[in-house]
């Protein structure tokens, strides 16, 4: 590349980060209070999904864009004029992360890939992140975030929900958005300044996270099973949930070790995803 050409976000395939955090309890006790669950003690295992709240930089104000994510960029590939969403991923779960040691996050850009959506342009890229604790892996994510030109919003899902094995009705209050914004050191301001979301981003008010209606799903099944482990765990954003819309974080075995898990309303699905698990 000539130093007049524009990067490409394709040359940001490879990159590599690495930081470290300690999986501190009183971070534990405040991701519990927010979710209305236990606090894992000291020495104990965190519950699937809750590693989101650690490993966040501390980037101040300088160091955010218009929209509260960190600049871009740094790590992730430049995306000007797009809106940011996290679309899905996958996790395997190795062993638990244990609170109040020392860990480790190792990220990887795997691919950057541009397609064509159904109003417009978009920007795949896939995230590896390796989190280890005394040089042991404990969870191997790989994360799908999507940047979108502005445009439309789907509202509705038409493909129908399967009958349910197991369900909870959730209502994501905004203070429940506001209090995981915090517990995740997350800035987007989709998800606690209405103003912005509505008239910079086009939806239609507070917009719930897809990384908590992740971990809703994956808590519903553990409530509903509690001798089951999660072992992998796959998920996709099928729509955006407005708050304060109430949804069900559902799902039903699908067979030996496998359940399908959703969430979704009467508008249709909002995430679909897949659970592998075995005894504990």
């Amino acid at each position: 590349m000539s130093q007049d050409q524009a990067p490409s976000p394709r040359d940001w395939i490879g990159r590599t980060e690495t930081s470290a955090d300690q999986i501190t309890s009183n971070l534990a006790r405040r991701i519990a209070a927010t979710l209305g669950q236990p606090a894992p003690e000291a020495g104990g295992g965190l519950p699937e999904l809750w590693h989101w709240a650690y490993f966040q930089e501390p980037l101040d104000a300088a160091g955010l864009g218009a929209d509260g994510h960190p600049a871009r960029g740094g790590f992730l590939p430049p995306a000007e004029r797009r809106n940011r969403m996290w679309a899905g991923g996958r996790l395997a779960f190795h062993q638990p992360l244990v609170v109040g040691e020392d860990a480790t996050r190792h990220s990887t850009i795997l691919s950057v890939e541009e397609k064509a959506g159904r109003t417009g342009s978009l920007l795949f890229v896939t995230v590896r992140h390796d989190y280890a604790q005394r040089g042991v892996l404990a969870v191997r994510e790989e994360q799908d975030i999507v940047y979108r030109e502005p445009s439309p919003l789907r509202t509705a899902d038409p493909e129908p929900l399967p009958p349910s094995g197991w369900s909870e009705t959730i209502v994501p209050t905004p203070t429940l958005l506001f209090r995981y914004s915090a517990v995740t050191f997350n800035g987007h301001r989709i998800h606690y300044d209405w103003p912005y979301a509505t008239a910079e981003e086009g939806y239609a008010g507070l917009v719930v996270h897809g990384p908590l209606i992740a971990t809703l799903l994956v808590r519903a099944f553990v409530r509903a099973h509690p001798s089951l482990r999660p072992t992998y765990f796959s998920y996709r954003g099928v729509r955006p949930l407005i708050a304060p819309t109430p949804f069900e974080a559902a799902g039903r075995m699908t067979g030996e070790g496998v359940a399908q898990v959703w969430a979704g309303n009467a508008q249709g699905g909002i995430q679909r995803g897949e659970l592998r698990y075995v005894q504990r």
